[in-house]
């Protein structure tokens, strides 16, 4: 490959990618972040349960993958968002 030509992403990469976006939602649904389509914050506590169990699940299945430093950011992530959640209910 030339310099700077990459492959394609393989199965783990769409994963951190999918993690970061439900991430995203995840805080949009606590109500921490506007909704990017209406610029306003609705929580919604069910929904955002749903959304960091499932960061939680991707997380999972990355994580013996990552460097340590990856692995310290992804952990961080998720217990902002269940603390974040648990302040909440």
């Amino acid at each position: 490959m030339e310099h700077g030509e990459q492959g394609p992403l393989d199965i783990h990469q769409y994963i951190a990618l999918m993690l970061d976006q439900m991430a995203g939602i995840a805080w949009q649904k606590l109500g921490l972040h506007p909704d990017p389509v209406t610029g306003t914050t609705h929580p919604d506590l069910a929904q955002a349960k749903v959304a960091i169990d499932l960061c939680g699940h991707l997380a999972g299945l990355i994580h013996a993958r990552l460097d340590p430093a990856d692995q310290r950011q992804i952990d961080n992530l998720l217990n902002d968002l269940r603390v974040n959640y648990m302040q909440r209910t």
